[in-house]
């Protein structure tokens, strides 16, 4: 039993000192607020804004509880076992398996903590995008679209597919993807860059060995107080309403909307099945958080060019590689952690990767 007591001690002690990285506090406050917004009378009377304080809600309560209640188990199990006085096998079976399991949820959560830089704990948006490589390319960056709706699923965040452009042979060319949930984009930054695939191509007669890329390219979605604020003259505006395409969606009209910010020529567009309106807001939010995120760019290649450290981003610059043949390899090129199963990775088991990721970023900060 002392083995045991010094393990749920550690383990508490653990605990406390990664609750203060999480912001706890705050995060109970929101909750509050929210709890207030979701008693008044007309709640649901805008249902749009309902849904969404109640995703909110539901998210932050989840991972409170979480820690909360992790925190508790440890110490309650601590003090039973301090106070057991049954020898039995049973109830030592029963004691080590309980331990065991609150180190697991402990360990599978916990890199958390290393989530403490500027936005991490927001909600995010990627887009993916095929490259070299033909189909082969545009069916890698659909097998990347499913391997991060996997991965999001498996953390319990909600995600919204706003927009994708298909191949005519398939796969896709690109797919924009909005993320929410506690620290979605600090979880996700890991997956930002070349990924590279190399496989038998089942798209062509002779099954050659095919090389393919796709880009994942990650925002923050900025709260309204971090946006940034813009000149409405340095922004051109374009909309136009087009049919839809034939079969089911025969009779769906897209609102077409493309924001062009002038002093950048950074463009956004969406076209998708919402009303313009919809549309311009969601333009609007990508826009800004890419004009932030320009800016957050800058002052780190400053910094980076001070220290004789700026690499361009370039297709060579892959951030990782996937081969299925000859070998099977997962191989991260940032941190060299690697593994030899790419089919669970493919199916949205990335958290070692992530974790290595986050650990050397925060050392090398």
């Amino acid at each position: 039993m002392n083995e045991l007591i010094k393990r749920l001690e550690n383990l508490k002690s653990e605990i406390l000192n990664l609750k203060s990285h999480l912001n706890l506090p705050q995060k109970e406050q929101r909750i509050l607020e929210l709890e207030d917004q979701m008693a008044a009378p007309n709640f649901w009377a805008d249902n749009q804004n309902a849904q969404k304080v109640s995703q909110e809600y539901n998210q932050l309560k989840n991972f409170y509880d979480f820690w909360v209640n992790l925190e508790k188990d440890a110490q309650e199990t601590l003090e039973l076992v301090r106070h057991n006085r049954d020898e039995s096998e049973e109830t030592k079976k029963y004691l080590e398996s309980h331990t065991a399991d609150l180190e697991n949820q402990y360990r599978k959560n916990r890199f958390v903590a290393l989530l403490s830089k500027k936005y991490d704990d927001h909600n995010a948006i990627f887009s993916l995008h095929s490259g070299a490589g033909g189909v082969d390319a545009q069916d890698w960056a659909e097998m990347l679209l499913r391997m991060f709706l996997r991965y999001c699923e498996k953390k319990g965040f909600k995600t919204e597919i706003l927009e994708t452009s298909r191949g005519e042979q398939g796969g896709i060319k690109t797919a924009v993807v909005e993320v929410f949930g506690p620290f979605a984009y600090g979880l996700l930054k890991s997956e930002a860059g070349v990924h590279r695939l190399v496989r038998l191509s089942p798209f062509n007669p002779a099954h050659t060995r095919e090389t393919s890329f796709a880009l994942m390219e990650l925002l923050p979605i900025l709260e309204e107080q971090e946006e940034l604020k813009v000149d409405p003259k340095d922004l051109k505006i374009e909309a136009n309403t087009s049919s839809g395409h034939g079969g089911q969606s025969v009779n769906t009209t897209y609102s077409a909307i493309r924001i062009t910010h002038i002093p950048t020529g950074i463009k956004v567009s969406i076209q998708n099945e919402r009303s313009q309106h919809q549309n311009r807001e969601l333009a609007m939010k990508i826009l800004m958080s890419k004009l932030k995120s320009l800016e957050e760019e800058k002052l780190q290649k400053e910094k980076q060019e001070i220290r004789g450290e700026f690499k361009s981003a370039e297709w060579g610059n892959q951030i990782r590689s996937y081969v299925l043949h000859p070998y099977k390899l997962v191989k991260d090129h940032r941190t060299n952690f690697e593994t030899s199963d790419p089919d669970s990775v493919l199916n949205g088991e990335l958290d070692e990767f992530v974790e290595k990721y986050l650990e050397k970023t925060a050392v090398s900060a």
